[in-house]
């Protein structure tokens, strides 16, 4: 009996407050690290605004890094396999969502 007990799956119940579901948009992380720990800032570029905010900080270990790392490989196949390829192609680097627009260009 015990031994079935250890080979189920430890569940764990995660907690999602309120203000927590509602999210915070990023489109630029900062990634820095050390020996110990990977830091992970998330902030938001807005055109025109020469300053970025920090909304988040993620400090995690490297072990924590490289799980992150293959689950969001793991989800992005799965989301392109389900929508189709995500297209980064043709952008010039850092984007951070939002495309150059010619100041002359009319939009619609």
């Amino acid at each position: 009996m015990e031994k079935k007990q250890e080979n189920k799956a430890q569940q764990i119940n995660i907690e999602l407050g309120e203000k927590e579901a509602e999210g915070i948009y990023s489109n630029l992380a900062i990634i820095t690290h050390s020996p110990a720990e990977f830091i992970i800032d998330f902030t938001r570029v807005v055109p025109g605004v020469p300053k970025a905010k920090v909304h988040a900080r993620i400090i995690t270990t490297p072990q924590h890094a490289k799980m992150l790392l293959k689950a969001l490989q793991d989800n992005i196949e799965k989301f392109e396999k389900r929508f189709g390829e995500i297209n980064i192609d043709g952008q010039t680097s850092p984007q951070f969502g939002f495309p150059h627009i010619n100041k002359d260009e009319k939009i619609n």
